[in-house]
């Protein structure tokens, strides 16, 4: 899932932030050559992930901690090579969770029912698939390819399993097949194959799409085994992303807003694709250019510097550049919940630099830091009565700069606080947490990132 998949095994992921479940009674008008995704939040009664109400504040700081880190293993591992894997409107209903998206929709002749976990991180799109050497239990029936008249399995002369740049391999000379490992010992393997995906051209009517997929017998280690997702729908730059193979018709750009996760009754929002993405007042947009990496298909950023509270810190330049062996850089992802700074960065600790300002800041304040913080946050701080005084942080950019609200750069409890980033191991990460209220535009037609504030409860379904 070039989505997170450490990140998914520690978890049930997301993000952006978070899970999403197929939600049927509604579908979101789109204009041409667009579509859009619905989505609510997994943490609340509409969701089968609905978990986290028996938790107390410090148990699901820990939880979300928990899959932020394995996500960011997973993404490591993808950097460094080891992993690998028409009508005019399209609508494809989605649910958004505190951590994961999860389309659903239709595939094969006899339309069968799936819900795959959204990957903005990965291309790889699979499901689960019968004959299962070794599947996870799901709650939706799983997919039998020998009863579907449009099932076909990949030709090992197709590109994506024939050549130097094949994500897939032949065996046999007859079959196109795929391993792909994630972080946190997760793995999926199976057959490469094309099968007619259903999705709604208008509220009522589904057209068939031939969209290339994985057909997986051997699932291990998947987090959200027990639920109604059954697989991964990859987003990125991968040629087997559902965003490449449809990039014709969405030109390979795609949208979100998301709204606040404090938010006490979570509401369908909208993942919104090509056409159907707002025009947003020029004056009021920030953009910045994707960075290509030798090594993977991620939405790298070209930051050159962090500002906390006002202050900028003055990395050298080529702090969070891209390292030859792939690890390194920066860049966004919904499914990484939190923002992780690299510890190990070129040319020195990036992640200790900015919380030192974090600190030097609350100092100031003279706040007192708590005894015993949530595991995976370093800095956090008892919080005084109507105490809002957040720090805000700013990531440098050649073009603009995107500055992440305080409210937004910290996990805030009634009577703590602790500043919202996570330790990077060889990686930068903007997270989801970060993201909040932020109209974030992927436009790898032009290869270019935009953003904007936006009130987010205003892009619902």
């Amino acid at each position: 899932m070039p989505s997170t998949f450490g990140f998914i095994n520690a978890k049930l992921l997301f993000c952006l932030l978070v899970i999403s479940i197929l939600y049927h009674s509604a579908f979101v008008t789109s204009k041409p050559t667009g579509f859009s995704l619905r989505a609510v939040i997994d943490d609340s009664p509409e969701s089968p992930l609905y978990l986290i109400e028996n938790l107390t504040i410090a148990e699901r700081l820990e939880r979300l901690i928990k899959i932020s880190y394995a996500r960011v293993n997973y993404l490591n591992l993808v950097s460094s090579g080891d992993a690998k894997l028409v009508p005019d409107n399209i609508r494809i209903p989605i649910l958004r969770d505190a951590l994961y998206y999860a389309v659903a929709f239709t595939i094969g002749s006899q339309g069968h029912p799936v819900k795959l976990l959204m990957d903005t991180g990965g291309g790889l799109i699979w499901t689960q698939c019968l004959p299962c050497t070794n599947c996870f239990p799901q709650k939706l029936p799983i997919y039998n390819p020998t009863a579907s008249t449009s099932y076909a399995t990949l030709p090992c002369s197709h590109p994506l399993c024939n050549g130097d740049r094949r994500l897939y391999n032949c065996e046999h000379g007859r079959y196109c097949v795929y391993n792909a490992q994630y972080g946190g010992g997760a793995s999926t393997s199976g057959i490469a194959s094309t099968e007619a995906f259903h999705f709604f051209v208008d509220q009522r009517s589904t057209h068939p799409f031939n969209v290339i997929f994985g057909c997986s017998y051997d699932s291990r280690d998947i987090a959200f085994m027990n639920t109604d997702i059954s697989g991964i729908f990859g987003l990125s730059f991968s040629p087997d992303s559902m965003a490449s193979q449809f990039s014709a018709l969405i030109q390979h750009r795609f949208s979100y807003c998301l709204a606040p996760f404090d938010d006490a009754t979570p509401r369908p929002l909208v993942l919104r694709f090509g056409e159907d993405i707002p025009q947003l007042p020029p004056q009021s947009v920030g953009s910045t250019q994707l960075i290509a990496s030798p090594t993977s298909y991620f939405f790298y950023l070209g930051l050159k510097d962090i500002s906390v509270a006002g202050h900028r810190i003055g990395f050298p330049p080529s702090i969070f550049q891209i390292k030859p062996n792939g690890l390194g850089g920066f860049f966004i992802d919904s499914g990484a919940l939190f923002t992780h700074i690299d510890a190990d960065a070129l040319g020195g600790n990036a992640y200790a630099e900015v919380l030192k300002v974090f600190a030097a800041y609350y100092g100031s304040k003279n706040l007192k830091q708590t005894g015993a913080s949530p595991e995976g946050f370093e800095l956090c701080y008892e919080r005084p009565p109507n105490f809002d005084e957040f720090a805000a942080l700013t990531f440098h950019f050649d073009e603009s700069v995107y500055t992440v609200n305080g409210q937004y750069m910290h996990v805030i409890a009634p009577n703590f606080f602790c500043v919202g980033i996570l330790k990077g191991s060889s990686v930068s990460v903007l997270g989801a947490w970060q993201q909040q209220n932020k109209r974030i535009i992927y436009d790898g037609g032009r290869g270019v990132l935009e953003f904007a504030d936006e009130n987010c409860m205003n892009d619902i379904a």
